[in-house]
Formats: structure tokens, C-alpha cells, sequence
């Protein structure tokens, strides 16, 4: 049975990925329009209303926008951790009770054949999460919105078929850009974002712990350019006698558009 997976939008104005077996029809964050999520599905050839469920990652509006009114119009589940409920309590408006379904971060669950273990990330919401999804041996991982790698995100991602890194900002460019201060030390903290360089070193780590595809994602518009992002990666693993290409693939996850469509079969 094949897995797909795609990035139907990645950045700070909007998050939201798809996987599925072709029975369960999952979406990872609800961070668009509802109007553009279903847009961009259509552009898959998934009809929206196959949808089976959503995981949420934490409660910023780029991750939860739409949770609400595609779970009313699709009568679709919600999972979230507990903490991550309490933040986005009002922002959803009416979702019905059975449509709330809350997991533990840390404790895998399941739906139907997907085996999905939330794992705890540093960012500046109640309980962030990254999620590593298991289907018939394939493995994919998404672990964006983090201030910093650590050796416990790699025990729960290595192994994987693909994982979804954030690749967020230069910290050149945003030390010198436009942002106020108070954003620029929110990004640069451990509770805020991965930078080129730290992702870099993160996917020669995943390297070696058998990751053969890596996405980078959550780019910022104003800090960040897919060719800087891309060169910084490929420095990192050269330095490591690493090679795109026959080490590792290297893929982006885009804010304005659908990514590459990934199938998996074992």
C-alpha cells in the first residue's frame, strides 16, 4: 500500500501538510483559509471531503486557522494535547465534543493503520509538538516551529523515510533586517526558530541516523531565501563528505504552493 505525503503550505502565513494511505485522509495543522486548503487538495486530486482527521501541532494561528470550520464541514475529528486544546479554546468556534480528541504528548495513539507519536518540541506555545506517523514501515516525521535540535528529536525522527525540517531564517539577514527587536529575540531564542545553519546541522545528524529525505520548511519570507536555505544544507553535508543527491534528497516545502508529492511503498 502506498503512503502520499505533500506540504500543502509551509510559513508563517500558513501550515499544512497531507498524508494518506487512500483510507484515512489526514492533514497535519489547518493554518489557511478552508478555501485554500480545499483548493490546494483539489490540486492532488483528493477530494476534501475523504478527509478523515487533523493533527494540530500547537495553537499559533499559522498552525489552526481553518481547524474549526473543517472539522464542521467535514465532521472531521481534531487531535491535539491538552495544553494545546486550552489555547485554542475560542478560536475554533462551535466544534462538536466527539470531534475533540485529545492525545498525551509522548504517549503514541493510532488511526486505523497510522501509528503516530507526538514528541515535545521548544517553541512559545503551551505544549508544542512535532509528530512522527508510521504506516506499514514507511516513517515521516514534521518537526518545524522549534528554537533548538536536540538529541531527543532525533530518537523519535531517525529512521525516517522523509522528515520535514524547519529551515526558518539566515540570522544575518534577520539580525540586520526590518523585524523590531523584541521579534528578532523571540526568533533567535530557544523558544522560537530554527535557523539555515542549525537545520543544516541537524539534517548531517539525521544523515547518520539512516533519514535519506529531508524537506525544508516554515521558510520566512522576509529572512530567508530557498537558495540560501538549500546552499547552507549542502555546505553542512560536503563538510561531512555528504552528497545531495546519494545521501540524502533534499526537497522544499513552499508558503505559496503545493511541494512535491512523495509516495511511498515497502
Amino acid at each position: 500500500m502506498a503512503i502520499r505525503f505533500c506540504s500543502l503550505a509551509s510559513g508563517s502565513s500558513g501550515n499544512c501538510h497531507f498524508i494518506s494511505d487512500n483510507q484515512e485522509f489526514l492533514l497535519v495543522d489547518a493554518g489557511l483559509s478552508g478555501k485554500r486548503i480545499q483548493g490546494k487538495l483539489l490540486e492532488i486530486d483528493v477530494d476534501p471531503h475523504k478527509l478523515t482527521g487533523l493533527l494540530i501541532s500547537h495553537e499559533h494561528n499559522d498552525h489552526i486557522h481553518s481547524a474549526g470550520i473543517l472539522s464542521r464541514r467535514f465532521n472531521i475529528p481534531i487531535y491535539a494535547n491538552e495544553g494545546t486544546c486550552r489555547g485554542m479554546a475560542g478560536k475554533l468556534g462551535k466544534v462538536c465534543e466527539g470531534n475533540i480528541k485529545v492525545f498525551e504528548t509522548g504517549k503514541p495513539f493510532s488511526i486505523n493503520s497510522f501509528d503516530i507519536t507526538p514528541y515535545s518540541i521548544s517553541h512559545d506555545a503551551n505544549d508544542p509538538v512535532g509528530f512522527s506517523i508510521k504506516n506499514n514501515n514507511i516513517k515521516i516525521s514534521i518537526t518545524t516551529d522549534l528554537g533548538y535540535f536536540s538529541d531527543e528529536i532525533i530518537n523519535h525522527i531517525k529512521d525516517s523515510d522523509l522528515v520535514v525540517l524547519e529551515s526558518n531564517h539566515d540570522e544575518e539577514m534577520l539580525k540586520v533586517g526590518s523585524y523590531p527587536y523584541y521579534l528578532k529575540r523571540r526568533i533567535l531564542s530557544k523558544i522560537g526558530h530554527l535557523s539555515n545553519e542549525a537545520a543544516a546541522q541537524a539534517i548531517v545528524s539525521l544523515v547518520k541516523n539512516n533519514v535519506t529525505r529531508v524537506m525544508l520548511a516554515h521558510l520566512s519570507k522576509e529572512n530567508n531565501f530557498p537558495e540560501l536555505a538549500m546552499e547552507t544544507t549542502n555546505n553542512a553535508l560536503a563538510l561531512n563528505k555528504m552528497i545531495i543527491g546519494k545521501d540524502v534528497e533534499i526537497g522544499l516545502a513552499h508558503r505559496d504552493r503545493v511541494s512535491n508529492l512523495y509516495e511511498f511503498s515497502k
